[in-house]
């Protein structure tokens, strides 16, 4: 076994910013996952296709056994987004984010997130991206971050740009939208931490 084999790195379960607590999934959160999920969802329909199902509770537990077992296994890292409280603990799930599309080999890596729509427009999202690509830099060795969204996806642009991360193209026709149909897909990058922008934590 090759000392670089992504399963011996040691990749934090929790992760704070000023205002959030992100902990990697765990066996009993789908009662908090399946609120979150629910309260997000009308918000989530033009981007998201798996918020076109309504899960149930045994659903959304499921996944979070799911997503843990793929943290574990170093397949995908999903962090469940919560409130932080006043004394430091994690409060409220509020949505998600996480590195997928795992390129070990090239240590490139792809930054996902969302929240419920109580929640945005605070600079939330901004800061839960911040924190992955800290991660990724200083503790996964990241040569690339990279955050892909459909190019109408105005509210997902202004995370990545604000974030500092570049917009490196836009590819034509690239995917597939919610409702089936073609649609652009943007590109954005970054393969330094000194690109990054924003508060330190």
């Amino acid at each position: 076994m090759s000392a670089d084999d992504p399963i011996l790195i040691e990749v934090p379960h929790r992760l704070e910013t000023e205002r959030l607590v992100l902990l990697s999934p765990q066996a009993g959160d789908g009662i908090a996952l399946n609120r979150a999920v629910l309260e997000a969802r009308e918000h989530l329909l033009p981007w998201m296709p798996w918020a076109h199902e309504v899960p149930s509770v045994e659903q959304s537990e499921a996944v979070a056994r799911r997503m843990q077992a793929q943290f574990l296994q170093r397949q995908h890292l999903a962090y469940h987004v919560h409130e932080r409280n006043a004394d430091g603990h994690a409060g409220r799930l509020i949505g998600g984010a996480g590195l997928h599309a795992l390129e070990w080999r090239v240590r490139r890596f792809e930054i996902g997130y969302w929240l419920g729509p109580a929640h945005t427009g605070r600079g939330l999202a901004s800061e839960a991206v911040r924190a992955l690509a800290r991660m990724g830099f200083e503790r996964l060795r990241a040569r690339r971050m990279e955050i892909r969204t459909d190019a109408r996806n105005a509210a997902s642009r202004v995370v990545a740009e604000r974030c500092g991360f570049t917009l490196e193209g836009q590819l034509r026709q690239d995917a597939l939208d919610v409702a089936g149909q073609s649609c652009d897909t943007c590109i954005y990058g970054m393969t330094s931490l000194d690109e990054l922008r924003g508060p330190s934590r």
